[in-house]
């Protein structure tokens, strides 16, 4: 197959008219640059340039391969510059597993952001309401990074990024409303809507509850947190929430538990030398949870 370099060879020789001139352009011999046109000329079956007595002029061939080289040096340019404007975390793509309820919370002004200043970088994002299966689909090779709670496990690179607070949510006129932190005791006496267990925030809660010895009786189950808030804002009953889920929520009303409770946010990278991630990563970092990962109450 055609070399790089031999395409180089012809395009110079057919813009220079000259051995000599287009070695000079190249900074190469002229018998090497003649080696190297001998050899694409085989390769293609039929000279590509006519000797004259005063230089050298393409045949048919030699234009229309000269044309088709142009593009392919273009191109080859073209991906040596991208590759090292990727390496620099300035471009390429950059897949996000999260947690559902981190999109609108944190993810979305970061990318908003990051999409201002770095235009050719692309993002690619898949939510879950699973940490276990946002870490087997970074371990699949299918995300570059994953931002949420942590998993049961991970063998990646883990930075710490905050810890989010768990709320109550209630409707507005609820008679939580006259206190100023709720117990998981008082939760529990409550209509109460829990999770789904393919949200991994069932178990978590289920575990919190029996290192209480306490216990909960649902009135429903949802998938979605932020479904649970819309849910308790309705009456339907109570629910315990990560602080993410609050963001744009409709009416109802938010206390702390008491005494407080708090998870981790991570984020987990696949390839901690990446720069994209690391730069993107770092910018996460150094923002911060959104108000620092409590709830606002009023």
């Amino acid at each position: 197959m055609a070399t790089l370099r031999a395409l180089e060879c012809l395009v110079a020789l057919v813009e220079s008219g000259t051995v000599t001139r287009a070695a000079a352009v190249l900074h190469m011999s002229q018998p090497a640059l003649s080696h190297q046109i001998a050899a694409l000329e085989r390769e293609v079956g039929t000279p590509l340039v006519e000797r004259l007595a005063r230089g050298v002029r393409p045949t048919p061939a030699g234009r229309a391969v000269a044309q088709e080289a142009r593009s392919a040096l273009h191109h080859a340019a073209l991906a040596v510059s991208v590759g090292r404007k990727v390496a620099r975390g300035q471009a390429g793509r950059l897949r996000i597993a999260s947690a559902e309820t981190m999109t609108t919370w944190l993810l979305t002004p970061a990318m908003r952001k990051w999409r201002l200043r770095h235009p050719e970088v692309d993002f690619e994002l898949s939510e879950f309401t699973s940490a276990d299966r946002m870490e087997r689909h970074l371990s699949a090779g299918h995300a570059d990074l994953i931002v949420g709670p942590r998993p049961s496990e991970s063998s990646h690179h883990v930075e710490v990024l905050g810890q989010e607070e768990m709320v109550v949510v209630a409707a507005g006129g609820h008679h939580f409303a006259t206190e100023a932190a709720v117990s998981l005791e008082a939760v529990t006496r409550e209509p109460f809507i829990h999770y789904d267990p393919d949200n991994g925030l069932a178990v978590w809660l289920d575990e919190l509850l029996a290192a209480h010895r306490l216990s909960v009786e649902p009135v429903l189950r949802t998938r979605s947190p932020r479904t649970a808030v819309g849910l308790a804002a309705a009456d339907i009953g109570v629910a315990i929430v990560p602080v993410s889920a609050l963001a744009g929520r409709a009416d109802g009303m938010v206390r702390p538990l008491r005494p407080p409770v708090l998870r981790d946010i991570i984020v987990t990278m696949a390839a901690p030398s990446d720069e994209l991630s690391v730069r993107f990563v770092s910018d996460l970092k150094a923002h911060g949870l959104p108000d620092g990962g409590r709830a606002v109450y009023v």
